[in-house]
């Protein structure tokens, strides 16, 4: 089967873009562009670090509701930009819990915590805890744990038949990392300013009745994922069983806002 819908990133002004569809089982249902180039992922590295977080988890080397990041704040409040701190700066402008500050700072002294939990590095945790399980061969992370991932479409397929069907994770594990965390928190959704309530799971973005939004109206509000401001997306739809991944080389901005949803309900209407 091939998804003629893909075909739409064509349209994209863009130089260069790959798109690819998957369900649970791992069938790849359509791909479009190169799926085997390498873009940099932005801040769809934040669910790749998530999972890493949620092995960790599992594997008993931290707990969810341990201190972490700045004072009173846990690894939970971090997953979900609930700990106070700033977007890009190791500064607290909130108590934690309190408003949905997405935070790249947050994300980053995540990966610090892990570091010294498993004393392993980040990057190299990251590689044994997901990556190399996954056969995400290229993709790799050097630098910061919320932006500086780089792979390709072919990967973050594999990573989101993960997400429907975890064999790294127990499913209840997964299931809790897309359910709301601090339900009702207000928030700034970045590109798409003030939400009430912005909706966050572990890490993960989720859809429920935001707008606008980056995902289509027809998406369901199940739906979870992230986008990137390099111009990349991944989201899962629950309902409809699939994922989908957009990768590009232009930074986002007002042609992703305008692009971007029809794309997705192209997709879902193709289904």
């Amino acid at each position: 089967m091939s998804l003629q819908s893909l075909a739409l990133i064509e349209n994209w002004p863009v130089p260069t873009a790959s798109a690819g569809v998957v369900r649970a089982d791992g069938t790849v249902l359509g791909t479009h562009g190169p799926t085997g180039h390498r873009f940099p992922l932005a801040s769809v590295t934040k669910p790749l670090t998530a999972y890493a977080a949620l092995v960790a988890y599992e594997e008993g080397a931290i707990e969810l509701d341990e201190p972490a990041g700045p004072p009173g704040s846990t690894v939970r409040h971090l997953l979900a930009h609930t700990s106070g701190l700033a977007f890009d700066e190791h500064r607290v402008t909130a108590p934690p819990g309190q408003r949905r500050l997405y935070s790249n700072a947050g994300f980053e002294q995540l990966g610090d915590h892990l570091a010294k939990a498993t004393e392993i590095p980040f990057p190299e945790y990251l590689h044994q805890a997901v990556l190399d399980p996954l056969g995400m061969n290229s993709t790799s992370l050097s630098g910061s744990p919320a932006k500086d991932g780089v792979s390709t479409v072919d990967d973050l397929l594999r990573f989101a038949a993960e997400l429907q069907a975890p064999r790294l994770l127990d499913p209840r594990t997964v299931a809790e990392a897309m359910t709301v965390q601090y339900p009702g928190t207000k928030g700034v959704l970045p590109g798409y300013g003030h939400q009430n309530p912005n909706d966050w799971g572990l890490g993960f973005e989720i859809r429920d009745s935001k707008s606008p939004h980056w995902t289509g109206s027809s998406s369901s509000p199940r739906t979870f994922g992230h986008f990137g401001q390099s111009g990349t997306f991944l989201w899962i739809d629950p309902v409809a069983g699939v994922g989908c991944v957009a990768l590009t080389d232009r930074a986002f901005g007002e042609w992703a806002v305008e692009a971007w949803p029809p794309f997705t309900d192209a997709v879902l209407a193709e289904l």
